[in-house]
């Protein structure tokens, strides 16, 4: 029976305005405590379900009835390819580790995982520094940069295609497909689609160029490697490149766009840390790099799972065929799990965080993107020690999309730095 002297809820937010991308922190909030397991329709149309407390959202990452094949998606004919990717499914490049499940997933998982064991990473440093700091020389003169377009993106787009074999001639090439697949919306329309589309193009080329002249990289890697005697099909191996790219640019871009943010927005953490590496520590760094992806991280939602039968989660029936969003940003601000949680604190170390995802969906490139996220801060911040914001907070604008979160841009100042 309803208690008449009790104090009503407050009303429930407005999801995916341009106000909420700017802080959805304060919705998620709400959610977690009125609805922690709600029923929305997205922007695209799509129904689904948001996960927002870290408990559910640990459970739900880890639950082999949430299938990541879209072949569950109980779709209306308004919503067939709304879902996973842009651009993908035109391009015939779905079957990759986001959208399959076991035993596809466990074989082609375990042919890519060689590429990003510790000693890869470890041997792949070198190169991530001098990229690192050839970026930054090109505008440490000009006292100005915008960080995202400057560096955040170009970094990893560099750097994954050097790890794919990607020739250094063709990989301005990438950049510009990338570029377009990240705007979200912001570009011409169907740019998206014609830019996926021409990767796709380029793959499949590449593929056959390796196949004759292969090298030490992943994708001659991918052409050789074999699980029981079934090699990769040229559609797998050219699907496994292409999200290798995705999920290893954009989440690092993000990564470095939001890190840098929100030190320049929390100055006695940024100064911290800057003691630190002046003084040649490495560990506020590492600690440093998990807070900023539990804080305000690259992956806002999880990418899509359908249930392959009836769950409960957080107390709601999911149906067979729902889609369930995991929102990580969420699950990683809740206080049932994380003292303080926004609170940014670089040194705090009870930090088991979802940014990176759970289970055996747990993201493959994860030590690549620590690595390349604690080069791009730890040397910005040693270069450019007086970095600074060149616009108001309000003036800044966030990408649109659903999955990820990063800034469209970063302006920011500093003292000129010449030879």
């Amino acid at each position: 029976m309803h208690d008449p002297t009790s104090t009503p809820p407050p009303p429930a937010p407005e999801l995916f305005t341009w106000e909420f991308a700017t802080d959805p922190y304060p919705a998620y909030a709400w959610l977690r405590e009125h609805a922690p397991v709600h029923r929305t329709t997205l922007p695209s149309g799509v129904d689904a379900w948001l996960v927002t407390r870290y408990a559910d959202a640990k459970r739900a990452l880890a639950d082999p009835r949430l299938s990541k094949n879209p072949v569950h998606h109980a779709e209306q004919a308004h919503a067939k390819g709304k879902t996973g990717i842009p651009g993908e499914r035109g391009a015939e490049l779905m079957t990759h580790l986001l959208n399959i499940d076991p035993p596809d997933h466990t074989r082609l998982r375990r042919l890519v995982s060689q590429a990003f064991t510790p000693r890869r990473v470890a041997e792949f440093a070198p190169r991530v520094q001098e990229l690192t700091d050839g970026l930054i020389d090109a505008f440490a003169a000009k006292g100005e940069a915008d960080l995202i377009h400057d560096f955040a993106f170009p970094l990893p787009i560099y750097a994954i295609c050097d790890l794919l074999g990607v020739p250094r001639e063709d990989q301005d090439d990438f950049r510009d497909w990338a570029g377009m697949m990240i705007r979200h919306g912001g570009g011409p329309r169907g740019g998206v689609g014609r830019a996926v589309k021409k990767m796709r193009g380029y793959l499949a080329e590449l593929i056959h160029r390796k196949r004759d002249n292969p090298g030490d990289d992943l994708i001659s890697g991918l052409i050789r490697a074999s699980d029981d005697g079934e090699h990769l099909t040229e559609n797998e191996a050219a699907a496994m490149a292409f999200i290798l790219l995705f999920a290893g640019f954009e989440t690092t871009v993000n990564l470095v766009g939001n890190g840098v943010y929100a030190l320049l927005r929390h100055p006695d953490q940024r100064q911290r840390l800057q003691r630190s590496l002046a003084a040649g520590e490495t560990g506020l760094l590492a600690t440093g790099i998990e807070e900023l992806l539990r804080y305000d991280g690259p992956v806002e939602l999880a990418t899509w799972r359908y249930a392959t039968e009836a769950v409960e989660l957080g107390g709601r029936r999911v149906a067979v065929g729902d889609p369930v969003l995991v929102v990580l940003a969420a699950a990683d601000r809740d206080p049932e799990r994380f003292a303080d949680p926004d609170r940014l604190d670089l040194s705090r170390s009870d930090n088991k965080h979802l940014g990176y995802g759970h289970g055996i969906h747990y993201c493959l490139g994860a030590p690549l993107a620590r690595l390349e996220g604690q080069a791009a801060l730890g040397t910005l911040l040693t270069r450019l020690p007086d970095l600074r914001l060149a616009v108001d907070p309000s003036d800044l604008r966030w990408r649109g999309g659903l999955i990820m979160r990063g800034l469209r841009t970063l302006p920011v100042q500093f003292t000129a730095v010449r030879d």
